[in-house]
């Protein structure tokens, strides 16, 4: 098994405000994809579509305010299915540090090459976000290749 990992700080906004942006439907849709829905506490389901591409589904396996929040992959690509999203949040000075793991691919397909930039520019559109006000989500984030 490979994964991706990513680290990016946030200046100025404080861990529970990042949980929030990580946790609710609203929030998700100002910096990864305008079209997301579902619930986004431990239990709940939350999708995320991509036109015109397709999407994911994202089981909410575990969340600890202020701290963790766990997804499991439940539809979407044959790579993520069953693979674990995890964002771990912890106060550093003035910074929120994000620390991001997509879990469990079974082999680091090319695919996975593109999901890791992708996953980069999706971090820092939510960075964006939390300290200016203004994400890039889908469908106005950044292009990288045929696969979006």
């Amino acid at each position: 098994m490979v994964d991706i990992l990513h680290r990016v700080g946030v200046h100025g906004v404080p861990p529970d405000e990042v949980f929030e942006a990580l946790t609710t439907a609203e929030q998700l849709a100002g910096w990864w994809t305008e079209d997301t829905t579902g619930d986004g506490r431990a239990g709940g389901r939350l999708q995320f579509r991509f036109p015109p591409v397709g999407g994911f589904d994202m089981d909410v396996v575990a969340t600890r305010p202020a701290a963790r929040v766990t997804w499991r992959v439940a539809d979407g690509p044959a790579e993520w299915i069953g693979t674990t999203i995890d964002w771990t949040l912890r106060r550093d000075g003035d910074y929120t540090i994000v620390l991001f793991a997509h879990r469990g691919w079974s082999e680091p397909v090319e695919f996975m090459h593109h999901c890791s930039t992708k996953w980069a520019t999706f971090l820092l559109s939510l960075k964006a976000r939390l300290e200016t006000g203004r994400g890039a989500p889908a469908p106005g984030d950044v292009a990288i290749s045929d696969w979006h």
